[in-house]
């Protein structure tokens, strides 16, 4: 990556001066701490690795202070909102000063590092790695394109982007960073397109909100220990230091100590992979990854299968890593099962299973020393939950890997059912072709397209990507403790909910029903309307969703949201919700709704009224307030879905 030469450069005449003192710039650092933090995280060079990016760009931003009590700070003509602010304006410069000096190498002919191109000593976090929470594929994608920038042209695109600054406001702040020829930088910053200026914004480039992990453990206390020893040993004699056999010596530091655990050994050793025969889910019977045979053209590539088990085990500053909730962390506790091996489109990719987990590694072909590792926990995964998993994204498509009994793949548009299912391409390794996956989609929600898979008994199933490794299987149907029908035997049943699937995104969701558990006439007649409730399992139990909608011939919403309840699943299949309504006529109502085992519906508080059977309609204000509650043939009473935040 080239980053422009950068020197103190004096500022221009025509901007505006203005006089900082210490304490007016520590108060605007304060109050625009987090947006300064993030401004010198983008900047920096993607290549230092997340972890002492986001300590770098702390350290920057804590040394922008004016060395004196009283400096000057140059204000750009077209400065708006903070911009008008002296204090707020010299410490952005200095903190894009410093993170423009970071990127440069630090040594350059016979001068010597500047202090922002050294590692920070401060802040410091002992025995912890600090890394922005883990974004989309959109997020993952803006970072490759900058990283791809030179420093000045990285900094041109966050001002424009973040700061909303006008190109001559910020081609001035880069000549006050020392940036040689500014008007280059904001031309290389336009080949990044401008419509990703909201991704600026996200988690995944906050270095203020943080996720942190251990360092290699073992290692650490490896060192603590091999400390102790050596000082010991200088104190004795020295002689420790020499021992044959098994002692401590210099060949050992090289390795993990816990290499010497055989089972740890082995789950490191690419030579001890297990593999599934090719019909072992014909001979057994069973449809779930255990049967999985190793596919790809690199399944014999053991410096890849050896690099995918290191990472696994300890993944180093430069891996994106991503973890499902509720899922563990930690290496494999013996050799994993080989599921793939290959190249996809610009990646390499290994898709490894331990029994528990699936972890997916993937790295970019001209550099093996950036890698992926994404971890899902699949326990008990089988049919639909073992029917597919995620290879890679690329421009806004996926691709899969499908299981060995798929014979057929094809994509549905889940929001418009009458329309024709198209065929995907699937290769001779269960590999399908690219399509438009809707998890990485932004803006409106017009369309949904999910996975069909037909499998080798004939059976179809919907499989939709909710940016995860596994994609969720769809279903529809009451919930019971017999599994719910496929989504393909009554795919109308998700076409007006389909866009509510965005709202379970990354978490870890392993199956997601739809059941029609009511049918409502409307008070003026003017048709029916349909009462769905829609629940997202997960694979880890907790975090369960549960979505009451109401499809109106006007449209369909979400009436209650709802997490961490049995209504509307096996455990528990009754539901009651309500919703207001307004006629065409422009009349108020407040309609309510149970499953077919409600023998009657009672409203109370703002507005009351009660009705036998399972539906209920009276008249009532825009926003009153009212408690709902129902009664089940058997005698209990339910509980109405809390209504969903407007």
């Amino acid at each position: 990556m080239q980053s422009q030469d950068v020197a103190p450069r004096p500022a221009r005449s025509r901007d505006r001066e203005a006089v900082v003192d210490v304490d007016q710039a520590e108060a605007a650092l304060v109050e625009h701490y987090p947006r300064l933090v993030r401004l010198a995280y983008l900047t920096l060079p993607p290549a230092l690795g997340r972890n002492r990016r986001v300590l770098t760009a702390h350290s920057l931003t804590q040394r922008a202070l004016p060395r004196g009590r009283r400096s000057t700070a140059s204000i750009p003509a077209q400065a708006t909102g903070r911009d008008r602010d002296p204090g707020y304006a010299y410490v952005r410069l200095h903190v894009m000063r410093s993170a423009l000096e970071a990127a440069l190498p630090p040594f350059r002919g016979a001068s010597w590092p500047k202090r922002s191109q050294l590692p920070p000593l401060l802040p410091r976090v002992w025995g912890l790695r600090l890394f922005p929470k883990p974004g989309g594929a959109d997020e993952l994608a803006l970072d490759q394109e900058l990283s791809a920038l030179s420093a000045a042209a990285r900094a041109a695109y966050v001002l424009r982007g973040l700061e909303r600054l006008h190109d001559p406001a910020v081609r001035t702040l880069l000549e006050q960073a020392g940036v040689e020829d500014p008007a280059a930088a904001l031309a290389e910053a336009a080949s990044v397109p401008a419509e990703q200026y909201t991704l600026l914004t996200s988690p995944e480039f906050d270095p203020c909100s943080l996720h942190a992990r251990p360092t290699d453990l073992v290692r650490r206390r490896h060192h603590a220990r091999a400390a102790v020893a050596a000082t010991g040993a200088v104190l004795v004699c020295g002689a420790l230091l020499g021992l044959p056999g098994d002692a401590w010596g210099p060949d050992d530091a090289a390795a993990p100590p816990y290499a010497r655990n055989p089972a740890a050994q082995a789950a490191l050793d690419p030579g001890r992979l297990t593999k599934a025969p090719a019909t072992a889910w014909e001979a057994t019977g069973r449809t779930d990854f255990s049967t999985w045979p190793a596919r790809g053209g690199l399944t014999g590539d053991k410096d890849l299968l050896r690099r995918a088990l290191a990472v696994w085990a300890r993944p180093g500053e430069s891996v994106q890593t991503s973890v499902t909730p509720g899922t563990q962390a930690g290496p494999p506790p013996g050799p994993p099962q080989l599921l793939y091996a290959g190249k996809v489109d610009n990646l390499r990719v290994v898709l490894l299973y331990d029994g528990l987990r699936v972890a997916r590694y993937a790295e970019p072909l001209d550099n093996p020393g950036v890698a992926a590792l994404d971890l899902s926990r699949v326990d008990g995964a089988t049919g639909g939950g073992a029917g597919a998993l995620l290879l890679g994204r690329s421009d806004g498509n996926v691709r899969y890997l499908t299981a060995p009994w798929v014979r057929r793949a094809a994509v549905r548009d889940l929001a418009r059912p009458s329309d024709e299912v198209a065929p995907l391409a699937l290769s001779k390794d269960g590999v399908t072709g690219p399509f438009a996956s809707p998890a990485v989609r932004t803006g409106r929600c017009a369309s949904w397209d999910v996975l069909q898979l037909t499998e080798a008994s004939g059976r179809t199933r919907l499989l939709t990507d909710l940016s995860e490794v596994v994609p969720a299987h769809l279903t529809v149907g009451r919930p019971s403790s017999a599994p719910a029908g496929e989504a393909t035997r009554a795919p109308e049943a998700w076409a007006p909910f389909a866009c509510s699937l965005a709202a379970v995104r990354s978490q870890g969701v392993r199956a997601v029903n739809a059941w029609q558990f009511a049918r409502q006439p409307l008070p003026d007649g003017s048709g029916t309307a349909d009462w769905v409730c829609t629940r997202a399992e997960t694979w880890r139990g907790a975090g369960t969703r549960v979505l009451a909608q109401f499809n109106t011939p006007g449209g369909a919403f979400v009436t209650a949201a709802v997490d961490e309840v049995p209504a509307c699943g096996p455990a528990d299949p009754h539901v009651l919700a309500a919703a207001p309504w307004k006629s065409a006529a422009g009349e108020s109502y407040l309609l309510a709704a149970g499953a077919k085992d409600t023998v009657s519906v009672e409203l109370s508080g703002g507005v009351t009224g009660s009705a036998p059977g399972n539906v209920l309609a009276v008249p009532a204000k825009a926003g009153a307030r009212t408690e709902l509650k129902g009664t089940l043939a058997n005698g209990r009473t339910i509980s109405g879905l809390q209504p969903a935040a407007q």
